[in-house]
């Protein structure tokens, strides 16, 4: 299969899903009328704003929904932590934290939308959908990405029938897809994961992780991926919807050495250091999803206050070369570089 074709994509660059406001419709679209492939990261979407950004996004699109990890009844001793955001809600100046109560996963019903919208593509992380809803995107003429993190997991995937496999390095930023290990052996380069997931799968892959310039995806391209997935190269684009103090932060990162945290969310994600990073001890961390419930207050006040230290900064290791420019200059930009290292 090319996948590309089947796409309707002239050049092998993917961009990448960004979740919680940083990838927008604008974004997306503008990849796609450059040529490449938009994405909308809609995990934290409703359905309706997901039928909303996907009218704005244009075509072709690819849409990313979380399928698995979610538990609705997640629990822990909260002590520790709602202290620690006492603290910071006073600073920003906002009402006390309160431990949220958890709602049932939303993939079900975001999965609905997307079958309605019928985008180009659709990909998960986090887990494998059953197979009844993987029937029904493939009776939707929907094509299907699946994230792995480890070889094991795109065997697991290909099992599953899936048409590609997204494979995220360990050097990608935000959260981490992996679903069938554990964390730490599942922190794989992903020049060495292309080389593994080679050699239990046939399908068509698509490599992310520490990506931001024409020469790397030359490089992944000539590893045996057919496309590269970017998110932390587009993330200052005008387009983008990272707040300006993240943005800041990305474009002042020369030297900054992004890690991995849980301080977050209660799962595993690589970005920027900051002062909430620092502030957070592990064993006070909640688990996912209501880690990720419990920050959001404060996460949302300090894009408002440009308060970086309190923003999940996610970011992939290639951070310090991001580029700030119009997402379709940055696109010709990347396909003039992957083209002369090609020579």
């Amino acid at each position: 299969m090319n996948l590309l074709r089947r796409l309707g994509v002239q050049h092998p660059i993917f961009l990448a899903p960004m979740g919680g406001g940083p990838g927008t419709p604008e974004l997306a679209a503008a990849v796609s009328h450059s040529g490449g492939l938009g994405t909308l990261g809609a995990a934290y979407m409703t359905p309706q704003q997901i039928r909303e950004a996907a009218g704005r996004a244009g075509s072709p699109l690819h849409i990313n929904l979380f399928a698995g990890g979610w538990d609705p009844n997640a629990t822990g001793d909260p002590t520790r932590m709602l202290a620690i955001l006492a603290a910071v809600h006073e600073r920003l100046g906002i009402e006390p934290p309160v431990v949220p109560k958890l709602g049932p996963d939303p993939f079900p019903e975001q999965l609905k939308a997307v079958l309605d919208i019928r985008p180009a593509m659709f990909s998960f992380t986090f887990g494998i959908p059953s197979p009844a809803a993987l029937r029904d995107l493939r009776a939707a003429n929907i094509l299907i990405a699946g994230t792995a993190t480890t070889s094991r997991e795109a065997r697991l995937l290909t099992e599953a029938g899936v048409d590609a496999i997204a494979l995220q390095g360990a050097e990608a930023g935000a959260h981490r897809g992996t679903f069938a290990e554990r964390f730490e052996e599942a922190m794989v380069p992903i020049r060495d994961l292309i080389h593994a997931a080679r050699r239990e799968t046939s399908l068509p892959l698509i490599a992310s992780g520490g990506l931001m310039t024409g020469a790397d995806i030359a490089d992944v391209l000539r590893r045996g991926a057919i496309a590269a997935q970017l998110g932390t190269a587009f993330l200052a684009c005008p387009e983008s919807g990272a707040s300006g103090a993240y943005k800041s932060a990305l474009l002042h990162a020369s030297g900054a050495t992004s890690v991995i945290t849980r301080a977050f969310s209660g799962r595993p994600a690589r970005g920027l250091a900051n002062e909430f990073h620092e502030m957070v001890d592990e064993s006070a961390i909640l688990p996912y999803p209501l880690q990720n419930a419990l920050t959001r207050p404060m996460r949302n006040a300090a894009a408002k206050h440009d308060e970086a230290g309190f923003l999940s900064l996610w970011a992939g290791t290639g951070v310090s070369r991001i580029r700030a420019m119009p997402a379709a200059e940055l696109m010709q930009q990347l396909v003039e570089e992957m083209r002369d290292a090609q020579r």
